[in-house]
């Protein structure tokens, strides 16, 4: 009698092909040698990162779009893409918020607006 019990793995996860821009993978490459992962294990962390942060900083609604988003391309575009998911996500929600807003919470940070 076989008792063996199947744990699901990777051959049996679910698959999603993504085409990445020119470059990325190569950075994506480099990143997760750094940290001594594979790329998969590398993508698959920044992702659950990435939600983790926006189910943090933004409400997403059912339809999967952050809410409260006032902020433009233009302006999203200019935030350094150095940066990890939190830093972006504060420096997002940051300016969202009214001018008064902005310096009392840098006055709170101890930085002089």
């Amino acid at each position: 009698m076989n008792t063996e019990v199947k744990v699901p793995g990777s051959r049996t996860a679910d698959k999603f092909v993504v085409r990445l821009p020119d470059g990325m993978r190569q950075k994506i490459a480099d990143v997760a040698k750094n940290y001594h992962r594979s790329m998969n294990s590398e993508i698959v962390s920044r992702l659950e990162q990435s939600l983790h942060t926006e189910s943090l900083f933004g409400a997403v609604s059912q339809e999967g779009t952050t809410e409260n988003t006032t902020e433009s391309n233009e302006e999203q575009e200019k935030i350094p893409t150095d940066l990890n998911a939190v830093e972006s996500a504060i420096i997002q929600r940051l300016r969202q918020l009214p001018a008064a807003k902005q310096k009392a919470l840098l006055e709170l940070l101890g930085e002089t607006a």
